[in-house]
């Protein structure tokens, strides 16, 4: 009989909600930084990983971009992340966030960025079988109009790889403020790109950021999205645009400090019928990684195999492949399941 960690371990994955940078091994960080002198919070491995709450932790996010200056070594990171998530939990298909105005500094400009994610992924399909796309991120703590900026930068310079936009980083204020880059999602719809956005993720944020992000800028995922079940009202207009929601449980823990029972947000949100897939945010700095989400987070929220399988598939539906990609990854992971669940 297989046991319910080795099957949610086992469980096909697709994870939608990853950042790039949050891929990389902690000793390649550390190998990096000290490489090109950049400046970490700490040496002590373990003192590194801990954050007093999001602001805290993009400190090290930030550290860990400018780690990262030649397109070798940016292919080795997205290499090894794709190595390490089929290893731990049967990593199938990822969506990256790729912020470019994080890697400026170094002098990494937007079309070498890209070109050098996609050569490391490229070789990780080839021996891992492994599909990618890419999601050009908005950084929150710059202007609306760099925003702007960076969606003309990516129509500028079209890859097939790159499908839509996200953001990451908080305001200035330490805010979510979506409807903040409003026009820099108006031109992403216009030119075609998907659009996620970050909202409703903090004890901070307001459960009408999701419902922003649904009806003013059109999303067609929403990252995080907890405290639309605080409200009512927003639920109810959550549950009618069946937008797809990524959690990432771990994180949750981390930043907010809530703990994994049943009353969790994430938990609500699946008994409220909403399509929700589940990732690792910030699989190395949160101590986590794909098969972790899984094994640790669902049965203390008291989500049974049903709930896994259903999640697990969501993540396939919701991805943004073409469709002939995504009907054969579909009919993969309905395969797999069924053989899992055989012993079960």
């Amino acid at each position: 009989m297989l046991s319910t960690t080795d099957y949610l371990r086992l469980l096909p994955k697709a994870e939608l909600h990853c950042h790039f940078v949050s891929v990389m091994r902690v000793p390649t960080l550390i190998e990096l930084a000290a490489k090109h002198d950049v400046a970490l919070k700490t040496d002590d491995l373990d003192a590194l990983l801990e954050y007093e709450g999001l602001p805290d932790f993009l400190d090290v996010f930030n550290a860990a971009h400018l780690a990262l200056t030649t397109g070798d070594e940016i292919a080795r990171v997205a290499y090894e992340g794709v190595e390490d998530a089929v290893r731990d939990g049967n990593l199938r298909y990822r969506e990256y966030f790729i912020n470019p105005d994080n890697f400026a500094p170094r002098g990494i400009d937007y079309p070498s960025l890209i070109d050098a994610i996609t050569d490391g992924l490229t070789q990780a399909e080839r021996d891992f079988g492994v599909g990618f796309r890419l999601v050009a991120a908005i950084n929150r703590s710059l202007p609306a109009a760099a925003a702007t900026a960076m969606v003309e930068t990516v129509l500028a310079h079209p890859r097939d790889a790159v499908v839509g936009i996200g953001q990451d980083d908080l305001t200035p204020e330490l805010t979510e403020d979506p409807l903040r880059f409003r026009e820099a999602y108006e031109l992403a719809g216009r030119h075609g790109l998907k659009r996620t956005a970050h909202a409703g993720e903090t004890m901070n944020a307001s459960p009408w950021n999701v419902i922003d992000a649904i009806e003013t800028l059109g999303v067609d995922r929403v990252d995080h999205g907890y405290r639309v079940v605080d409200d009512p009202a927003a639920l109810a207009k959550a549950q009618a645009s069946g937008i797809p929601f990524t959690c990432t449980p771990h994180s949750t823990h981390m930043l907010s400090h809530w703990e994994f029972t049943p009353e969790h947000r994430i938990a609500q949100m699946v008994a409220a019928g909403l399509p929700v897939t589940l990732a690792t945010d910030d699989a190395v700095f949160f101590k986590t990684d794909i098969g972790r989400e899984y094994t640790h987070a669902l049965p203390a929220m008291g989500l049974g195999d049903a709930d896994a399988a259903r999640i697990a598939r969501a993540g396939f539906e919701a991805a943004w492949c073409n469709e002939d990609q995504k009907a054969r990854l579909l009919a993969e992971v309905d395969a797999q399941i069924l053989a899992l669940s055989a012993l079960r």
